[in-house]
């Protein structure tokens, strides 16, 4: 018997799923999964969302959610950077309120020190060592300040041929008192000396007898322990009138053991008010010298 050549008719999926052995499940499921799978194929023909559409939505929606993320961190840091705003205004306030609960208290017995700032002066050192130096000429006149003029006005000569260099000069507000001030010097409940120091507007207090104004033979006490200084301070009244008032200032020398005001240790190489009534001590000596004046008394 000879082969027809002619191929049986091809049976269609459903037909070849119906009638296999796993056509006993429920048909209803079978036929309804080729039907979506028909609508998927449609759908996708007709220009419906395909799987590369799929993922590039989730690449937006990766995308969307690093925006999110980059917007909390700019948020985050607008609040840090408000936060700080609030506690340097907070501060600002609180340091205005100091200045004026301290000027509505009264001005205060402390000045300016008299002395320059070092740091200053170490920066500009250093900044020079820096910069390139050009080769001084020796041949040409040098007009810069030498310092002996200075050192000069400072120094002290002796009979003897000895020099003594001072370490304290008057600054320009330096006047002589118009009111006799006086100390009277008490060890222990007996006054010992009465001193008189308004014929000069500073007095030099220390060991060394040869440039002292007021001696104190106690060793504690230094060659140069401290100055008492007139100077003329503007002053504003009750009614509002500024006028011109010469006060006393003491100041410290940088002494081993420092001086005492009422008790207390005053700051080195500052000037410190001095009031009709105070008591001053100079380094570990017993000896007390009340500050009066003509009108106290």
């Amino acid at each position: 018997m000879a082969r027809d050549s002619t191929s049986p008719p091809r049976r269609h999926r459903y037909e070849d799923h119906h009638e296999s052995s796993h056509g006993r499940r429920d048909d209803r499921y079978s036929w309804r999964k080729y039907e979506e799978n028909d609508r998927r194929y449609e759908h996708e023909g007709r220009g419906g969302r395909s799987y590369s559409q799929r993922d590039g939505e989730g690449s937006d929606r990766k995308d969307r959610r690093r925006s999110e993320r980059d917007e909390e961190d700019v948020n985050r840091r607008d609040r840090r950077r408000s936060e700080r705003d609030e506690e340097d205004t907070r501060r600002y306030r609180d340091q205005e309120r100091d200045r004026d609960r301290d000027q509505r208290a009264g001005p205060s017995r402390r000045s300016a020190s008299p002395r320059r700032h070092r740091s200053r002066g170490r920066s500009r050192e250093s900044s020079t060592k820096n910069e390139p130096q050009e080769p001084e000429d020796k041949a040409k006149p040098n007009f810069a300040a030498s310092g002996l003029l200075a050192a000069a006005t400072k120094t002290v000569k002796h009979t003897d041929g000895t020099k003594t260099v001072l370490k304290y000069h008057e600054p320009p507000e330096a006047r002589k008192p118009v009111i006799g001030w006086r100390l009277y010097v008490f060890k222990g409940q007996e006054q010992v000396d009465l001193l008189h120091i308004h014929r000069q507007s500073a007095y030099l207090i220390g060991r060394d007898r040869t440039i002292a104004d007021i001696a104190i033979d106690h060793p504690s006490c230094s060659k140069q322990h401290a100055v008492i200084q007139y100077r003329q301070m503007r002053e504003k009244s009750e009614f509002g009138d500024i006028k011109n008032v010469i006060k006393p200032f003491i100041i410290d020398l940088e002494s081993t053991n420092g001086t005492h005001v009422n008790d207390e240790a005053i700051p080195e190489s500052r000037y410190y008010e001095l009031k009709p009534g105070d008591v001053i001590k100079f380094g570990e000596s017993q000896r007390e010298y009340v500050l009066l004046h003509d009108e106290a008394a």
